[in-house]
């Protein structure tokens, strides 16, 4: 009886110890795993093309990385940031690389994407953007044939970004008539938004007019549209182009809607607004010109001239009512389009303005 009970005893302590044992190998197994976990770090250098802050350390900095942070920054601190490397007159080769990459084979989500960055990089690192080619725009410009709205809309950003820089205005002018194209035939308004941006921040060469003539219809719809934004840029560029003295019948003869004058109402947003009476403005200014009176011209009823200027327009009616208006820059630009209503350009060179060049009765 005593044996049986002393080999129940054993039986026993070895469970024991097998269950202690399995239990601190599980212990272990979970406390390499937390270990490795600590140590686990994120790799130091990312391949993904839409990637702009992170850079490589060059070799030397992974150590700096590692010290501790009194000490990292005892010696400059780790300058990672492309953006930091910029600033301290280093070439971080972010642009450089996202321009490389635009040239393998991507699908539309990744052009997207390095387009979206490559504008970004421009924005943000001058030295590595004034740095690239002629080629490096024509690369650009070349996803603006891209099957992807998406894509020329990035396109139209990048090159905009690129435009700041003097050097590259003249080969992205090149680009004028393929956007003049673009926005005519794609009724999409973030790349119209685009697209006017671009244009508007461009010099637009002579060999340019005949497109703008083309798509002068394409931009007055986008003007009498009800998206703000490209309203505005819309807009800008047609004032820009009534200054043009080739172009100026061709905007004052185009068809618009019977509520074009609409746009002269006072529950527009102030921006459209001030934008549209600089329009009306230099319109004004243009067709008074003695150039442009010297010819005889003749309009469509439902042109822009007799939308503002003909003999049954309200626009005197718009523009009292906006002189009151809450701000001050719109009423400034009402008084100035009334002023130019009521006396021609060349007026310095006769006593008085004549009542016929007046859209406003004695009353008023």
């Amino acid at each position: 009886m005593s044996c049986t009970l002393q080999r129940l005893r054993q039986m026993d302590i070895r469970k024991g110890v097998v269950s202690l044992a399995t239990g601190a190998g599980a212990i272990y197994l979970l406390y390499k795993a937390i270990r490795a976990g600590i140590r686990c770090k994120p790799p130091l250098c990312s391949a993904s093309p839409i990637c702009i802050a992170r850079k490589c350390p060059r070799p030397g900095e992974r150590a700096l990385l590692e010290l501790p942070t009194h000490q990292a920054s005892s010696v400059g601190g780790p300058k990672g940031l492309a953006i930091e490397r910029e600033r301290h007159g280093r070439d971080s080769g972010e642009l450089r690389r996202l321009l490389n990459s635009l040239e393998c084979k991507q699908d539309e989500y990744a052009k997207s994407m390095i387009l979206h960055s490559i504008t970004r990089c421009v924005y943000l690192l001058e030295s590595e953007a004034s740095a690239c080619t002629n080629e490096d725009i024509a690369l650009v410009g070349s996803m603006l044939d891209d099957k992807d709205n998406s894509v020329k809309i990035q396109a139209l950003n990048t090159l905009k970004a690129f435009s700041g820089i003097r050097k590259f205005r003249l080969k992205i002018q090149e680009h004028s008539v393929k956007v003049l194209e673009l926005i005519s035939t794609i009724w999409d308004s973030e790349l119209h938004i685009s697209g006017l941006r671009l244009l508007n921040n461009l010099p637009l060469p002579d060999f340019v007019h005949p497109q703008l003539r083309r798509v002068m219809p394409a931009l007055m719809e986008i003007l009498q549209s009800d998206y703000i934004l490209a309203q505005v840029q819309a807009v800008r560029l047609l004032s820009n182009l009534a200054q043009k003295n080739d172009l100026l019948y061709d905007i004052l003869n185009c068809q618009v809607h019977s509520n074009f004058l609409n746009l002269f109402q006072s529950t527009q947003p102030g921006s459209l607004l001030f934008e549209v009476l600089v329009f009306a403005e230099r319109l004004s200014e243009g067709r008074s010109s003695p150039h442009y009176r010297a010819v005889k011209w003749h309009y469509n009823e439902q042109s822009v001239h007799e939308a503002l200027f003909g003999d049954d327009s309200r626009l005197a009616d718009r523009l009292l009512a906006l002189v009151i208006h809450p701000e001050e820059d719109v009423q400034i630009q009402a008084c100035k389009v009334i002023v130019s209503l009521q006396c021609p350009q060349d007026v310095g060179v006769r006593p008085s303005c004549p009542p016929s060049h007046s859209c406003f009765n004695h009353g008023e």
